[in-house]
């Protein structure tokens, strides 16, 4: 507003007229455009007062640019700092095992172009699909909605599963990034086989993962941080299931039931535990 201010006290106050633009008499175009011209350019030099409001707002237009660019910085910076805080909102949720208030934080934003977004999206909806609670109808939506998550944030950020790996070189002792790299991996290794196929069609190069992999983090957040969560201490004996290990999978389950509960995910991990140390003494 200064600079347009200056610009508007150093214009002439008088109204002496000034000579329009001349065209040439040999120009090409018809008579009626030189005389358009004509009529143009006295309008504007003839005339010091439309002079000034036509240098007054292009000095007003650029100023209005500047100040949008501006605005525009600040609107990222915001949106960027609004997302750190929904990610450290959603991380605290999880640890926490509010798995139904961290799908309904979420899902609000399931619109969003944000990869560390979307792949929680596609966490939450995978963990509310495994809820005891969850119908089966419900269940099989919510796998599909968590492929779904899972693709856009691929597509987003194609290096997101390596950035994890990534975090943890640079990061050894966070035993909660190795477990979701752990659930990364053993997602991947128990998908069905028409899960498979919906994900060939959808990547393409579809992720996979082994059991042994998935072991193998569970294993290495647990000697960083000994006890640190219940699910953890669940997978463990769930993995070794998987890999025909009884024995040391009733060793691991054990410890997950007797986790002292604090949260109602404690709780339903100790109930699935206690039933499926039920399940070797059935077949025994």
């Amino acid at each position: 507003m200064a600079l347009a201010l200056r610009l508007w006290r150093s214009l002439p106050l008088g109204r002496s007229a000034a000579p329009g633009p001349r065209l040439p008499t040999g120009a090409a175009g018809s008579r009626e455009q030189c005389v358009l011209w004509r009529l143009r350019g006295a309008e504007v030099m003839g005339n010091p007062g439309a002079f000034k409001r036509s240098l007054l707002f292009s000095a007003l237009s650029y100023l209005g640019f500047e100040t949008y660019q501006v605005i525009s910085q600040a609107a990222a910076v915001h949106a960027a700092a609004k997302v750190e805080e929904i990610l450290e909102q959603a991380d605290y949720l999880y640890e926490s095992g509010e798995t139904e208030e961290l799908y309904q934080l979420l899902s609000q934003y399931k619109e969003s172009e944000d990869a560390e977004l979307l792949w929680r999206l596609a966490r939450a909806s995978r963990d509310i699909a495994q809820l005891s609670g969850t119908s089966k109808e419900e269940k099989k939506l919510l796998v599909y909605e968590a492929l779904e998550y899972a693709k856009r944030a691929l597509e987003k950020n194609e290096s997101s599963f390596a950035a994890h790996k990534k975090a943890i070189e640079l990061n050894p002792k966070d035993a909660t990034a190795i477990h979701l790299m752990g659930i990364w991996c053993y997602t991947f290794a128990e998908m069905p086989w028409y899960q498979r196929r919906i994900a060939e069609m959808l990547f393409a190069t579809p992720p996979s993962s082994t059991y042994e992999e998935a072991l193998g983090y569970f294993h290495r957040a647990e000697q960083v941080d000994p006890n640190f969560y219940s699910k953890n201490l669940l997978l463990l004996g769930k993995t070794y299931l998987k890999l025909h290990n009884k024995k040391l999978a009733a060793f691991w389950l054990t410890k997950a039931k007797d986790y002292p509960a604090h949260t109602e995910e404690d709780k339903q991990i100790q109930t699935e535990a206690a039933q499926l140390l039920t399940g070797f003494s059935d077949k025994n």
